[in-house]
């Protein structure tokens, strides 16, 4: 069994691959279970997801020793006032049967909320212990910096989404700059990579699929990637065996020139910043 390598910043060491629960409710204990057995030691939940109860119930059976799982949940945008935000990490943790986690996110901005009143309520959960990280998603350039400003607890990570047919460059330059990891999600955006031609090219060379040469493609830029909910088991430990081989600098840029006007998949109305591009 492999285990991913990990990411540092600001004494945390993140696993390079998360196994994402998006799905509201689609994920059940024994997809978290058999991502665990297969070698997955981040878990990438949310407050919104709907699956919180889930993925602390696969913790529980599958047998691997909590403090060898990386968890990570979010706040979502509705509740970032500080006393709406307190309450969600209580629930938070109270829906995966925890007494912490290892990464807690904003999940996305809202513009008629404080920031200022948001990252305290963030730093003040790192400080009572109920999250050993923070982090922001969704979160444009300026809005990180200004995130870093008043945060008087570092920032670990900023989540976007992030592949191949979207041009996420200067965002990851940015986080490179201010020691901050970048985590991608719908790093295989949201299915269309699926036969991509250029993808699926490279991976002849290597014996791979689309899929993990796209995976590939962003560990090689220390970038961690949330990758999409499964519950195949097969499909599951392929996602995560991208580390035995190696693109070389012609396959990165024949990968990054993929980037296309059209390739964000995530992007909300009224709720989305003005994004770096």
């Amino acid at each position: 069994m492999l285990l991913a390598p990990t990411l540092a910043a600001h004494g945390a060491a993140i696993p390079a691959i998360g196994f994402g629960t998006s799905g509201l409710g689609y994920v059940r204990a024994e997809h978290i279970a058999t991502a665990l057995k297969a070698g997955y030691r981040h878990i990438d939940t949310a407050r919104k997801y709907g699956t919180e109860p889930a993925v602390g119930e696969g913790i529980r059976t599958s047998g691997i020793p909590r403090g060898e799982i990386f968890v990570c949940t979010k706040v979502s945008h509705e509740n970032l006032h500080a006393g709406d935000f307190a309450r969600s990490v209580d629930d938070s943790l109270s829906a995966l049967g925890l007494d912490y986690v290892d990464l807690l996110l904003v999940h996305w901005p809202e513009k008629n909320t404080p920031l200022a009143e948001t990252i305290g309520a963030l730093a003040k959960a790192k400080r009572q212990g109920l999250t050993r990280h923070i982090g922001v998603a969704n979160f444009n350039i300026a809005m990180l910096d200004e995130a870093i400003r008043l945060c008087p607890e570092p920032l670990v990570t900023l989540q976007v989404e992030c592949h191949p047919y979207l041009d996420q460059s200067k965002v990851i330059a940015a986080c490179r700059e201010r020691g901050v990891v970048l985590t991608a999600y719908c790093p295989l955006a949201r299915g269309r990579l699926q036969g991509d031609p250029v993808l699926a090219d490279i991976g002849r060379l290597y014996g791979k699929t689309c899929a993990q040469v796209a995976l590939r493609w962003l560990m090689q830029q220390n970038i961690i990637a949330a990758i999409p909910r499964s519950s195949n088991a097969g499909r599951i430990a392929e996602n995560i065996n991208v580390f035995d081989f190696e693109l070389d600098e012609d396959d990165m840029r024949r990968i990054s020139a993929l980037r296309r006007a059209d390739g964000r998949t995530a992007n909300p109305l009224g709720r989305a910043p003005a994004w770096d591009v």
